[in-house]
């Protein structure tokens, strides 16, 4: 049979929701560190909490000399014993106005410690100093299944895992290393997280009202709003942050504002202007396409034979008028031709006619090195600049590209700069969801290149690839040929064909509870190696784009995770125009559902004294999904299926009195081929591929991002019926395995032995598993479970999110390598018919 070329299947039926409350056991326990003598330990934190309130009336004098002084209480820092934890869920207290800002964790002696800084109102010092009274007065009595009564101190937990308290100084607030605080006379732009309540209420202007009585420069044009906080810049140094903290007890955290990367881009010429005419010949533009790429960079020089016809003037914006839209760094030209022409050199070889069916968009986000940008609040320029196309051409739907990135991350953690993108996804504040393609940050250290690969290992993704909604690209090369006669013979490609590109950043040291970055590769170069062991770019192990230069030359090379990112956003752009209703997310999960490791890239990271599925995490964490296809990101075939739903889900709700739990699960049974599957040889094997995307609405100040401060807003699953269990032990299997992921539980596991397992699928906002398995048994698993776990929309109750409605988009496919078998057809079929509504999933108390 003809493998064809066939529209995926859409589920149009909706699952059925079933209602779906995890009962939670008791929360899991926190490790105190013994208290021999309650008398002494009470006392002792007394006095240190004192002390602490001590200093801070001493500074009250100095208070009321500054206009704008805004002291509404005291931040205090909490500190655990090394080794042991610190109750943090019980030092913050919302009603009462006791709230948590941040929280920090360093390593002393191979011991964990952690600092929390709480802030207290005035008219509350004494709510606090009463819980350490009634610790030391007042015994919890309570009653074992045994029979046996036990006599515990009041609020112990608390108080016997506070080692020390003092007043919260500069060091309690600074969210970066230490080493980044500026100097006392050399002021640095940076971030300050303050307390706020709205988006609309008055916090940052009083914020920058104080800052002018302290003769502090900040960004008045410059603002982020999260949940429970917003972010500002000032240039300051030391001496000026501590005044800041001094006269606001509004402050929750201080970060240095992070720098962008600069580009490095060859610029030697490669080709002649009659090829751009011979293509702009044989093209075919639709100038009325509803589907675009808005290209985030440098600007372009739209004046380019090649993209005259494409990107009017009208497409070019900026972030500042004075900038101008053109490109004079060549960055932004050579995104620009990549996102429009994909594989321009194959359009160049070709002498058909080409469609470009996308428009492209061009927003200038930095200016050129050697005028260097200000150190600025990348996240409000970035929803700055999106905001420019979308208010004029609102109906437009976008694929944004980003390569341009910061040399700092911190292994993962948010900032405001991925979580300012995190925000945009979701669509949080004006219900409109994007999709962004981010560059996963490049490796352009010469001595790291001389490490590779290894060194790629320990370079991490940069600032803000780390976003949970956006599709981080890195890179991998199909590159390996050296043809300039010039260097062909004293040069060798790095890496071999098919292996990790020696500019591409990873994930590899990131703790799991951060999203698998990138999460797919695309091609972006290699570097040259001489006799020597000298090493670098050449034009043959690059690819070919557009010059900004375009009196002098028509091309330009282009490489690392900047080309990769570009691919991408035009691979995006296909597979929106093929399906034009699909939703951003769907159009990520189709990216990664379709992708594949290289057996090169399988062999390079393979380490025989590992497990299998640690081999497999090591090599998500190096190149996430792997390559994507763009045939099965855009067809079905008849030996290959694609089932695509997109649908809402509302994970929690509250009843009166009550706290928030879990409330809906989504039941999809499937249109399963099941005589198709059952005809197949006895020893067939079928591939079954389920990817499940969603966007979170962040929460990036750091409380610790655990337990109720979570950074997502909430989290989903997916589960598919074993071929041997009963749909009731299916529901009773999935309602154990959500409480096991709440509570941080050892999880018993699936029984099906799917090819990562749920405790490596599970970071970030998409995930994706494959399962291999005899068509005999997959026949019988033709139910899928989509169903929340924990997120702050449950957990942070004074934020009334816990009745939000969250939407997501679930692929299930199925592939067999017997091409004469039709596994389309019945689908298709059984698509079309009605199917009786059966009440197969009880609420399981």
């Amino acid at each position: 049979m003809r493998r064809e070329q066939l529209p995926h299947l859409i589920i149009n039926k909706s699952p059925e929701v079933s209602a779906y409350t995890t009962t939670l056991p008791g929360r899991g326990k926190s490790k105190i560190p013994p208290r021999e003598d309650r008398a002494t330990h009470g006392q002792r934190i007394k006095e240190k909490f004192k002390k602490a309130w001590e200093e801070f009336e001493k500074l009250n004098e100095q208070r009321t000399a500054v206009s704008f002084a805004d002291i509404e209480g005291i931040n205090v820092e909490f500190k655990s014993k090394a080794g042991f934890d610190l109750v943090i869920k019980s030092l913050e207290d919302i009603r009462q106005g006791i709230r948590l800002l941040n929280v920090q964790k360093s390593i002393k002696d191979g011991y964990e410690i952690t600092k929390a800084t709480i802030f207290i109102p005035n008219d509350k010092i004494q709510s606090f100093l009463k819980k350490i009274d009634d610790y030391l007065t007042e015994d919890k009595v309570t009653k074992r299944k045994d029979g046996t009564i036990v006599k515990k101190p009041k609020n112990a937990n608390l108080i016997e895992s506070i080692e020390d308290i003092r007043l919260a100084v500069l060091d309690s607030f600074w969210n970066d290393k230490k080493e980044l605080i500026p100097a006392t006379g050399t002021p640095d732009w940076c971030e300050v997280w303050i307390r706020a309540d709205s988006k609309n209420d008055e916090t940052e202007n009083h914020f920058f009202n104080l800052c002018s009585s302290l003769n502090i420069e900040y960004k008045e044009n410059q603002v982020l709003f999260f949940p429970e906080c917003k972010v500002v810049v000032v240039k300051a140094d030391r001496e000026n942050l501590k005044k800041l903290i001094t006269f606001s007890s509004r402050i929750a955290e201080i970060r240095l504002v992070k720098e962008t990367a600069s580009f490095w881009i060859n610029t030697s010429p490669k080709e002649q202007s009659e090829w751009c005419q011979n293509l702009k010949d044989r093209l075919s533009v639709d100038k009325e396409s509803k589907v675009c790429v808005c290209v985030l960079d440098t600007g372009v020089n739209n004046g380019h034979i090649l993209l005259e016809d494409i990107i009017e003037d009208k497409h070019c914006h900026t972030i500042k008028t004075e900038w101008g839209t053109h490109d004079s760094h060549g960055h932004g030209t050579l995104m620009c031709g990549t996102v429009t022409f994909g594989d321009l050199q194959k359009c160049l070889d070709s002498q058909n006619e080409i469609s470009i069916l996308h428009s492209v968009e061009s927003v200038k986000l930095l200016r050129k090195p050697g005028h260097e940008n200000e150190k600025d609040l990348y996240g409000e320029l970035t929803k700055r600049s999106v905001s420019y196309p979308e208010i004029e051409e609102p109906e437009k739907k976008r694929v944004i590209c980003l390569a341009i990135t910061s040399d700092k991350c911190e292994e993962g953690k948010p900032s405001s700069w991925s979580g300012a993108i995190d925000q945009l996804s979701s669509g949080q504040e004006d219900e409109q969801k994007r999709l962004f393609i981010i560059s996963a940050g490049n490796v352009r250290d010469e001595n790291c290149w001389k490490a590779y690969p290894d060194s790629n290992i320990t370079c991490y993704v940069q600032d803000p690839a780390q976003s949970w909604n956006a599709l981080t690209v890195g890179a991998y090369t199909e590159k390996d040929l050296v043809t300039d006669p010039n260097l062909k013979n004293s040069y060798t490609a790095l890496a071999k064909k098919g292996e990790l590109s020696p500019f591409s950043s990873t994930s590899s040291s990131w703790d799991n509870e951060w999203p698998i970055k990138p999460d797919i590769v695309m091609e972006g170069g290699n570097l040259a190696k001489d006799n020597f062991g000298l090493i670098s770019e050449t034009e043959d192990l690059s690819l070919f784009s557009l010059s900004n230069e375009i009196r002098e030359r028509q091309f330009d090379i282009i490489n690392a995770t900047s080309a990769a990112t570009a691919q991408a956003s035009w691979m995006a752009a296909q597979i929106q125009l093929n399906y034009t209703e699909f939703w951003p997310e769907t159009i990520r999960a189709l990216m990664v559902h379709s992708a594949e490791w290289t057996e090169q890239l399988k062999k390079q990271f393979y380490d025989k004294n590992k497990t299998e599925k640690e081999n497999y995490k090591k090599l998500l964490r190096i190149c996430g999904y792997g390559v994507p296809n763009l045939g099965k990101a855009l067809y079905s075939a008849n030996n290959s299926l694609t089932l695509i739903s997109e649908n809402y889900i509302q994970p929690y709700y509250k009843n009166s009195g009550k706290k928030p739990q879990t409330k809906d699960m989504h039941l999809y049974e499937l249109p399963w081929p099941k005589e198709a599957l059952k005809n197949l040889p006895a020893e067939a094997i079928v591939k079954l591929k389920i990817t499940l995307s969603y966007f979170i609405e962040p929460s990036p100040s750091n409380k610790g991002w655990a337990n109720k401060y979570r950074y997502q807003s909430h989290a989903l699953r997916f589960d598919l019926k074993n071929p041997w269990e009963s749909s009731k032990e299916f529901l009773k299997r999935i309602n154990k395995q959500a409480r096991e992921e709440d509570e941080k539980i050892e999880s018993s596991g699936q029984r099906i032995k799917w090819k990562l397992g749920p405790k490596i699928q599970t970071s970030g906002s998409i995930h994706s598993d494959t399962w291999e398995g005899f068509a005999s048994d997959l026949a019988n698993c033709n139910f899928v479970a989509v169903y929340p776990v924990i997120g702050w929309w449950k957990e942070r109750t004074n934020q009334e999110k816990w009745d939000s409605v969250a939407r997501y988009s679930i692929i299930i496919s199925l592939e067999t390598p017997e091409t004469k078998i039709d596994l389309y057809t019945p689908v298709e079929i059984l698509l079309k018919t009605p199917i009786p509504i059966e009440n197969r999933f009880k609420r399981i108390k």
